[in-house]
């Protein structure tokens, strides 16, 4: 099987992949197989058959394959449970945005080796990297089934450390924001990371276009590091300082995650703290409502949760309060289970596969 897979090329990598074939042609390539998502070249304009049988002899087509589809009882959300050409299971969820819009929230690894304490994919171990293609598959497969909306925006915040896969994960956000491709603006696509700072400055040296979010979850490294064991290596302060360069060399805010865990990170000393670490750089945080499975850690009362953003905004900070959909179906990007529950069968749209 060939191991150049067509719908993990952007043009530019497909030309040098084929040198025959040149730019303008690859871009018409990568619109038939990924931005319409097409399996075949028939009828490529200015493709030749036998430079278009070239092209799909030395590339591989293959398919993620949908094993189960979940929606939510109480809203929207989907989470898809895909199976890769190995037999590995990756887990896909359709995020619904406030205007008619789909966002995904995208897996990057086969389980994850970061074992994040409120995460279930931390608790099942490490397997793979996915492929490039791999995630935009993801991609390609929610907006087949969803062609009501349109698909607007990207998160790899799903199974696995992002940025544990940095090259993958790069390649496939340059192949969804081709004008010839997907088409997902660039600020719309985000990659989240729990914090691995060589990776970070590396992305930030690299001047990628994308928001990095940092899912921090508490100010405080010996209290981070009971819920992810990697604040060993990295503590709060060296996260901080990794941020505040990337903010002053990118411009913007720096993006934080705080996943809200009832009694943990819900206190007003999180929040002064916030504040010190990153004072005289804008700062935004999304709080999202923790969805862990188990039951060992639990998402905050309301007041509790008023409480800490009424802390945030008496810190200067910045919020937005992320809508923890699909918890009947522990859909929460980042905290995906290790196998799909509860909710009901999805039907996908019709006409679609």
């Amino acid at each position: 099987m060939p191991s150049l897979h067509l719908r993990g090329q952007t043009p530019e990598s497909l030309a040098e992949a084929f040198p025959g074939l040149g730019l303008p042609l690859a871009r018409k390539v990568v619109r038939r197989l990924i931005g319409e998502d097409g399996e075949d070249l028939e009828g490529v304009r200015g493709l030749g058959r036998a430079r278009a049988a070239e092209v799909l002899a030395g590339g591989s087509l293959d398919r993620l394959e949908i094993v189960d589809r979940r929606r939510s009882l109480v809203d929207p959300f989907v989470k898809y449970l895909l199976r890769t050409p190995d037999g590995q299971l990756v887990e896909t969820v359709r995020i619904p945005l406030e205007k008619p819009r789909w966002s995904v929230c995208v897996s990057s690894q086969v389980g994850c080796a970061l074992g994040c304490r409120f995460c279930e994919t931390g608790r099942l171990g490490f397997t793979r990297n996915l492929e490039a293609w791999e995630m935009v598959e993801q991609v390609l497969t929610v907006r087949r089934e969803s062609p009501e909306r349109p698909l607007t925006g990207v998160v790899f915040q799903g199974q696995g450390e992002p940025l544990q896969n940095y090259d993958n994960v790069i390649r496939a956000a340059d192949v969804l924001r081709q004008p010839s491709g997907p088409r997902i603006g660039s600020d719309r696509i985000t990659i989240s990371t729990v914090g691995l700072v060589p990776q970070i400055r590396r992305y930030t040296d690299e001047g990628h276009p994308y928001r990095l979010m940092l899912s921090l979850t508490s100010a405080f490294s010996e209290k981070r590091e009971r819920l992810v064991p990697l604040t060993a290596r990295h503590g709060v302060p060296e996260l901080a300082e990794a941020m505040r360069h990337h903010a002053k060399v990118r411009g913007g805010p720096v993006s934080l995650a705080w996943v809200l865990i009832a009694g943990y990170n819900t206190g007003g000393d999180e929040a002064r703290e916030l504040g010190r670490l990153f004072r005289g750089v804008p700062l935004r945080v999304s709080v999202i409502d923790v969805n862990d499975p188990t039951g060992a850690h639990l998402r905050a009362p309301d007041a509790e949760r008023r409480g800490f953003l009424s802390a945030l905004s008496d810190n200067g900070i910045a919020f937005v309060r992320r809508y923890s959909g699909g918890a009947d179906i522990h859909a929460a990007c980042g905290m995906l289970a290790s196998c799909t529950r509860g909710g009901e069968p999805h039907a996908p749209a019709a006409g679609t596969a």
